[in-house]
């Protein structure tokens, strides 16, 4: 069988206090570390968003960023192989934010970046983010860029309930791959490896389609498309497929967004989805969590 690496995870430590309405499945312990026997997961890679947070506007200003990365590095420490760390830093922060990037990594040993799709009108080819994005390249870790709720695209989705809650962040996340393409953030960094949901699928079909989209593609020489990769939220069969044709099952990583969503029975399932698809062992492997391992560094 297959090993299942979900790359895709929340936790929210003890002493960090959830904001009014979020999941508070995000800070059960014991139900993470269940959720991978139960979920058939090999590992884990667990972020801490800070939108999840109270006081969420006043972050990196009373050591919370520091304290989250200090709190996730001693879980993952306590269970070597079945869960891995992201370090959470306010990427927009320009020096002090890479900073402790570099922290959290070199010291803490953690083995990515937790990105929010944007803050305010910043974008990540703000110059503002330009440090931690080059400290990200410069450690050789991958950045998983996550959708955020937009002040100005949720008033005007809300009529449409869930649906439009789903629609703005995929918009925003979407947006954010623009930036680095359009923005040459790439060019200028062209070591730097950028995890998308896979809310922002029709970004993706949309800018592979167009002519400077060949970074993208998976018939691009693999030295020119090292930047993207998507991961599989959801498990839709029509998006998982669409994601393989475009970037190649060596660019799509496996998630679930646990605890929002709580898959059962992930093996079988993958196992169905992959044999209608008539994927090879390698691909099914890197899908499953060879690719996801593969940018943690560990093989």
């Amino acid at each position: 069988m297959t090993p299942i690496v979900d790359f895709h995870n929340h936790f929210v430590g003890a002493g960090f206090p959830l904001r009014e309405g979020v999941n508070h499945r995000l800070s059960a312990q014991q139900a993470l570390l269940e959720s991978l026997d139960a979920g058939g997961v090999e590992a884990r890679v667990i972020n801490t968003p800070l939108e999840f947070l109270q006081h969420r506007d006043g972050r990196g200003s009373d050591g919370t960023v520091e304290r989250i990365n200090d709190a996730m590095a001693t879980l993952v420490v306590l269970h070597p192989g079945r869960l891995y760390g992201l370090a959470t830093v306010d990427a927009y922060g320009g020096d002090a934010a890479a900073r402790e990037l570099m922290r959290a990594v070199r010291t803490l040993g953690l083995r990515g970046l937790f990105m929010e799709s944007a803050k305010g009108e910043l974008l990540p080819d703000a110059p503002e983010a330009r440090p931690t994005l080059a400290a990200a390249e410069a450690l050789g870790i991958p950045v998983f860029l996550h959708p955020v709720a937009d002040p100005q695209l949720e008033p005007r989705f809300r009529k449409f309930g869930e649906l439009g809650v789903r629609l703005t962040r995929s918009t925003i996340n979407g947006a954010a791959l623009y930036a680095l393409l359009e923005g040459g953030v790439f060019d200028e960094l062209p070591g730097l490896k950028v995890i998308v949901t896979s809310l922002a699928f029709g970004a993706l079909l949309l800018a592979a389609g167009m002519p400077d989209g060949a970074r993208l593609r998976k018939d691009t020489p693999a030295s020119q498309r090292r930047h993207v990769y998507i991961d599989t939220t959801g498990l839709d069969p029509i998006g998982t497929r669409g994601a393989i044709d475009i970037v190649g099952a060596d660019h799509v990583v496996f998630g679930t967004d646990w605890p929002v969503v709580q898959e059962a029975g992930l093996p079988a399932r993958l196992a169905r989805m992959f044999e209608s698809f008539g994927l090879s062992a390698e691909a099914r492997r890197d899908v499953s969590g060879a690719n996801a391992l593969r940018l943690l560094g560990i093989a």
